[in-house]
């Protein structure tokens, strides 16, 4: 695939992958691409941790529903979230931005904006709507044949520190290579946000990766071929819109258009 075609064609995948085993082919083209991503000063902070053991990604599909269900019912997630949900193809339209949550069951289909807000917690009891995403979500990572976990040195990684920005940034280009190489060979690739939002959650997950005291996780990612007849999740959205050019790029100034 060609490098713009997989640059417009990269999304992230909300269903389940193909029941296949990723080759040891692509796995070594994964680690050996994102090796190539710059670093400051050719640090190359972080470390992979590649998943393929299906009792541990049992595991962590626990947590990370688990951590979606508690999400959903102290209304954190409501709160963090709420204003880049949207409803309709015309609020899409408008906006450009956000997640179009264009597919619900049927009975939740008249409750949608009741349910997806701040006050929308007796809803979300009466309809069990955070167990819903929450197995969803379990589900999702369970069937994942690999999962592929991002640790950045803490030597390098000071969040308080210019040197932590860089390594964020480092960690951002390995993250947009992964997305591009997925994309290149059919494979697909989605961020496994929610334990990350639990602190007690995360330093779960860390453990049972393993990560030494010396390094942070900073990010996991669930892989596999793309399957194109895959149901979609019983809640499911889409987010392929983009903001219009003159709105996001300037000439010389902020404000100032630029014309193309």
């Amino acid at each position: 695939m060609e490098l713009f075609d997989a640059i417009v064609n990269r999304k992230t995948t909300n269903t389940a992958f193909a029941d296949r085993k990723v080759s040891r082919d692509d796995v070594e083209l994964l680690v050996k691409m994102a090796s190539h991503s710059p670093s400051h000063f050719n640090s190359q902070p972080w470390r992979f941790v590649i998943v393929q053991e299906s009792k541990i990604i049992d595991r962590i599909a626990k947590i990370a529903g688990d951590s979606m269900v508690q999400l959903m019912d102290d209304g954190r997630f409501w709160k963090q979230y709420r204003k880049y949900f949207r409803f309709s193809e015309e609020e899409i339209e408008k906006t450009k931005d956000g997640i179009h949550i264009d597919h619900l069951p049927s009975f939740l289909k008249p409750f949608a904006k009741s349910i997806f807000s701040e006050a929308g917690g007796k809803v979300i009891s009466r309809f069990r709507v955070s167990r819903i995403l929450g197995n969803d979500e379990e589900k999702l990572v369970s069937t994942s044949p690999m999962l592929f976990a991002i640790a950045l040195a803490k030597e390098e990684y000071k969040k308080e520190e210019l040197s932590g920005f860089y390594s964020v940034i480092s960690m951002g280009a390995v993250i947009q290579t992964l997305w591009l190489v997925t994309t290149a060979i059919g494979m697909g690739m989605q961020f496994i946000s929610t334990p990350g939002e639990i602190p007690a959650k995360w330093n779960e997950l860390a453990d049972l990766l393993g990560i030494p005291e010396d390094y942070e996780l900073a990010a996991v990612f669930r892989m596999g071929y793309v399957d194109p007849d895959m149901k979609r999740p019983a809640i499911d959205w889409r987010s392929s819109q983009r903001k219009e050019f003159g709105e996001l790029a300037f000439s010389n100034r902020f404000g100032n258009a630029f014309k193309q």
